[in-house]
């Protein structure tokens, strides 16, 4: 009985080939801890408003505290509406967190007063960045 020698590389008779998937489920964990802890999460105002048109327009930072003012005088975060007396108790809280660029999207109808009133809520509140939302021209 003659002696058969294995080349190398090739599969013995009782071998069987497997493919170990457990590093490969490890990096799509990895990479979906990631994408979700830096995933900024953008907390709407709940209203549709039609902002203002401006020619000074500048991009802001998308980790920011956002008010919505409808043409009534409605002051809304997060989808609910706060009124004007609502604003400096929310900004407070969230500066404690961390320093964050409050914007108004007041509606091109909102009456001068209620928005100027928003931002001075805002402005007590510790706010040192406060902006008007508008759309390019």
């Amino acid at each position: 009985m003659a002696k058969r020698f294995q080349r190398f590389g090739e599969p013995t008779q009782d071998s069987t080939s497997e493919i170990n998937i457990s590093p490969l489920i490890d990096v799509v964990f990895i990479l979906l801890i990631f994408f979700i802890v830096t995933t900024v999460f953008v907390e709407e105002t709940g209203i549709e408003v039609n902002k203002p048109r401006a020619a000074s327009q500048q991009d802001l930072d998308k980790n920011s505290i956002l008010f919505g003012v409808t043409p009534s005088g409605g002051v809304f975060y997060g989808g609910r509406e706060i009124g004007v007396s609502g604003v400096r108790g929310i900004v407070t809280q969230l500066l404690r967190q961390e320093e964050k660029p409050v914007i108004i999207q007041a509606d091109q109808d909102t009456p001068t007063e209620t928005t100027v009133r928003v931002l001075d809520e805002a402005k007590l509140a510790g706010a040192e960045a406060v902006y008007v939302s508008t759309v390019s021209d």
